[in-house]
């Protein structure tokens, strides 16, 4: 399955928007935390965690989606909501802490919610994978259109979640993927040193379903994957595995020091960075030239600079919210 002139260019768009909003985020994350950095201090207090790097992945699966396909995402959550077509104002909103934002403020950036597009996100690792299997089960009860994909990183394939959410989704034969998110570091622990298999598409065998790998984050192909994967889970035909070779570019937060990494390594990574690689790309296919390469980026970046502007404009939740969408 390859992809069209248009869906390379939506690829390409929402990398680039999703790299710029990041970077942007970077920086007023930073303001207030230096010299010594402390996290609760700034526009923007408390974690941080950047997806650049692993833009692919997002826009290879969502490319495939609609508004009512159903999303989990996973604490690094910025991008796949890129892709989804949440509301940018309110997502950064959120991030600010903003009463404008998509839960008022009282989420912030790992706990993104959109009903307008089923799009959610959790802190805990593989805590998307069960709803997304309820929600499929929902879908095929009900017998509503609709798919369910579950991101994570290959560090939540280690945990109970995982295997309980592939066993029901197998034997209940749901509308659901599975998307690891592979960039070879769970927090600071390498990947070989916390998982049995060096891959864990292999896993899907123990449950009867397809499992996928895809190397060197590349975007087409894992266009092409996600598209086999969702067109088979639509007619019916049960749950799929993908696993994604990805990168980090950062580190695990904002602020981490990153001393786990082998020397070299990250340097390596950014050489690698997918936006400039996948632009060359369409360059060369003469799908893209300077000209059409500057509107685009230049339309991205004033997207993402509006969506600042909202989110610093809007104003704080008052004190007593506070005791408000409280279940007791």
């Amino acid at each position: 399955m390859q992809p069209t002139t248009e869906q390379r260019l939506w690829m390409y768009r929402h990398m680039v928007l999703s790299r710029y909003l990041e970077e942007r985020i970077e920086s007023l994350y930073m303001e207030g935390k230096t010299p010594v950095f402390n996290m609760a201090k700034g526009p923007i207090p408390g974690e941080m965690h950047l997806s650049n790097g692993q833009e692919p992945c997002a826009v290879g699966v969502c490319a495939h989606l609609d508004p009512e396909d159903i999303v989990t995402a996973t604490h690094r959550p910025h991008h796949i909501a890129v892709a989804k077509g949440v509301d940018l104002d309110a997502m950064v909103a959120e991030i600010f802490g903003k009463a404008t934002g998509l839960a008022g403020g009282r989420g912030g950036h790992m706990h993104l919610f959109d009903a307008k597009v089923n799009f959610s996100c959790s802190g805990i690792i593989g805590e998307g994978l069960g709803p997304a299997v309820g929600a499929a089960l929902s879908r095929k009860l009900q017998g509503k259109p609709g798919v369910a994909v579950a991101f994570m990183g290959e560090g939540a394939a280690n945990q109970g979640a995982f295997h309980e959410a592939l066993n029901l989704a197998a034997v209940w034969q749901l509308p659901v993927v599975f998307v690891i998110e592979d960039n070879a570091w769970g927090i600071s622990v390498a990947k070989q040193a916390s998982t049995a298999v060096p891959r864990n598409d292999r896993r899907a065998a123990a449950y009867d379903m397809p499992g996928v790998h895809v190397a060197d984050n590349d975007v087409e192909a894992i266009f092409s994957a996600a598209g086999e994967a969702i067109a088979r889970v639509r007619e019916g035909q049960g749950p799929t595995l993908i696993e994604i070779e990805t990168a980090r570019l950062a580190g695990h937060f904002m602020g981490d020091g990153e001393d786990y990494r082998p020397k070299g390594e990250k340097e390596g990574l950014k050489q690698r960075d997918p936006i400039p690689r996948y632009r060359k790309q369409l360059l060369d296919a003469g799908l893209l030239d300077d000209a059409s390469d500057d509107t685009l980026v230049e339309g991205a970046h004033a997207r993402v600079e509006a969506a600042i502007r909202f989110a610093q404009d809007s104003e704080f939740l008052p004190p007593e919210a506070a005791l408000e969408a409280v279940f007791v």
